[in-house]
């Protein structure tokens, strides 16, 4: 599981490292958040078939996913594009996709993050209502606060392969498997320039902060950061057996 990807930077930290971890690790599925792929904020066509192109087999979102609205007459279609499942009724979209013997579902959280049908139910609804439902599912919970995260982690353990948080591009450091063998971690962290406040130009965020006046913020430059989780999952029983993080430099 790839952290948020930002920007062209982010897209070129993917081109440059994955190849090699695939290779590396012998990967079997490889996920991405790509909400702001698209200049820092959205996903377009273009964006997401060069992510596709690079090695990203499934491609989840979240609060972003409409920013730039080119994308939404292909959320519907073949694109392997995953948007939030607890988005209301009637939203584009889906909110999980299955690939060869693994079901991949995007959640958003609710703390800081806005108005959105409870995770925590729409997730009990969907695995009611599998009919052959896979051993092997993958969560990418998109949310704010971290306590949201944990309980969704604990509240899934044992019922799903793993839960992984994206959305704060910062990584966290509790990396673990669950009681129930659960791999969780709260944030995967980002894919993006290291020369940033959180993959934004620097000056301009705090500007942004000083002056509280809107100012258009735009994608660092320099250097990049690739964030990401390895999970390792036992396919028959869909309990997972570990999760390390990955962390590389890309060039410039």
């Amino acid at each position: 599981m790839i952290g948020d990807v930002v920007g062209r930077p982010g897209r070129r930290a993917v081109e440059q490292l994955l190849p090699g971890l695939r290779h590396k690790y012998e990967l079997d599925l490889v996920i991405a958040n790509g909400e702001n792929a698209a200049h820092g904020l959205g996903i377009t066509l273009d964006t997401a078939q060069e992510l596709l192109n690079f090695g990203v087999n499934v491609i989840t979102s979240g609060n972003h996913i409409w920013a730039k609205k080119e994308i939404i007459p292909y959320l519907n279609g073949e694109l392997p594009i995953v948007r939030p499942l607890n988005f209301p009724p009637g939203a584009p979209g889906r909110g999980f996709l299955s690939t060869g013997n693994a079901l991949i579902v995007n959640l958003v959280g609710r703390v800081f993050m806005g108005e959105f049908d409870c995770p925590f139910r729409a997730m009990d609804s969907l695995l009611s209502e599998i009919e052959a439902e896979p051993n092997v599912i993958i969560v990418d919970f998109h949310a704010e606060a971290t306590s949201e995260k944990v309980a969704m982690g604990r509240y899934l353990d044992g019922r799903v392969s793993a839960v992984l948080g994206t959305h704060t591009h910062v990584g966290t450091v509790d990396t673990c498997i669950l009681p129930g063998g659960t791999a969780y971690v709260s944030d995967v962290g980002m894919v993006g320039p290291t020369d940033s406040v959180i993959g934004a130009d620097a000056d301009a965020v705090i500007h942004s902060f000083l002056t509280k006046m809107p100012h258009r913020l735009s994608v660092g430059k320099g250097r990049t950061i690739f964030d990401a989780v390895l999970v390792e999952v036992d396919e028959a029983s869909g309990k997972a057996l570990n999760i390390q993080r990955i962390r590389q430099e890309g060039e410039q």
